[in-house]
């Protein structure tokens, strides 16, 4: 089991920066793909960026965010220059394929407004 705690949220002004951390107990495994998602108000929840052999991120936050896998069990995401529309819960997520069969964990989420 893996249970993953997501910190650094907030609000800030757009153009502003923030830094999500998400530390991971339990079993991860040096193959798990971790990544950060996010999920505005009444819509799905969307892949913002993902950490492995490549690195991913959407359309709309790249050169803008960065993601750190800063050790076997942490990951971050530097975001900068944020705009309004960047503003959602972030879910922290770690995800494997066992035996054919994919099992993804999640942070509780963390807020991040920005707003004037």
């Amino acid at each position: 089991q893996v249970q993953l705690v997501e910190s650094g949220g907030g609000s800030v002004q757009p153009g502003g920066s923030l830094r999500l951390s998400c530390a991971a107990s339990g079993s991860i495994f040096d193959s798990d793909v971790m990544g950060w998602y996010r999920q505005p108000a009444g819509k799905p929840r969307e892949l913002v960026a993902q950490e492995s052999d490549n690195t991913w991120y959407e359309s709309s936050v790249k050169g803008r965010f960065t993601i750190s896998r800063d050790a076997k069990n942490e990951v971050s995401l530097q975001m900068s220059s944020l705009k309004p529309e960047d503003t959602a819960v972030y879910f922290c997520n770690v995800w494997r394929v066992i035996g054919g069969t994919n099992i993804n964990y999640w942070g509780q989420g963390i807020q991040v407004t920005v707003s004037s």
